[in-house]
């Protein structure tokens, strides 16, 4: 069972900049400055270390969570043992809100990538917020709907992609959100898990690219040399 997170110690160091950041938070957005300093009040800073599972499927969600800083990964594990990711998410994103809108479980793990600071909100706060500022619920279930087209695109790629195109296609992807041609911080395993295979293909396909002069492959690092090529790649069935 994994450690509650609203059971943590806030930490004093980041709550001088915590109201600064839930104005950042795109669900807050369309809230007055004494409504952000309301949610302020309701929210407690706290870190999960990289590896923390933050919380599992069937549990009870009891708090609203918003990444601050470091990275999460969502995913599901088959009846087999294998891990499918449905989505990896950055600062500035809340996450275990399908507890809040569905049955009142989680439908997936929740496990840090790394070093996370994230404020909460315990689910009484939560469920008064979602009554008494509909435009907040909103915001949350375009956040929601928006998930669930990236994961329904992940799926239908596993479906009806192949190995090299879904791999093609999540390398622009990486390069695209982390601003250049260079993909770094991630092994071979979770490049596998992004796209629904095994490590040891991933590993045989990158190889593949590397010989076409596609890429260019370091240590937990990747560099694009030729994005035409891949993207001929990945628009392939």
């Amino acid at each position: 069972m994994p450690d509650t997170p609203a059971e943590s110690r806030s930490h004093p160091s980041h709550e001088g900049d915590k109201i600064g950041y839930l104005r950042m938070v795109d669900i807050f957005r369309d809230l007055s400055e004494a409504e952000v300093e309301e949610i302020d009040r309701a929210t407690t800073i706290t870190t999960a270390h990289r590896g923390k599972i933050l919380y599992m499927p069937e549990e009870t969600g009891e708090v609203l969570f918003m990444l601050k800083e470091g990275r999460i990964q969502l995913y599901r594990i088959s009846p087999e043992g294998k891990k499918l990711v449905i989505a990896t998410i950055g600062p500035g994103t809340v996450f275990g809100e399908m507890a809040f809108i569905g049955q009142g479980m989680h439908n997936s793990f929740a496990e840090a990538l790394e070093d996370c600071v994230l404020c909460i909100m315990s689910r009484t706060d939560v469920e008064r917020m979602l009554v008494t500022k509909p435009q907040v619920a909103l915001r949350i279930f375009e956040v929601l709907g928006h998930r669930l087209q990236e994961a329904e695109a992940r799926l239908a790629e596993i479906a009806f992609k192949s190995i090299p195109a879904r791999l093609a296609s999540l390398l622009l992807q990486l390069a695209d959100e982390q601003g250049n041609n260079t993909i770094a911080g991630l092994t071979h395993q979770n490049l596998g898990e992004q796209i629904g295979t095994y490590r040891e293909t991933t590993t045989q396909t990158l190889n593949i690219f590397k010989s076409a002069g596609l890429i260019d492959i370091g240590r937990k690092k990747i560099m694009i040399l030729d994005r035409d090529g891949l993207r001929r790649i990945a628009d392939q069935t």
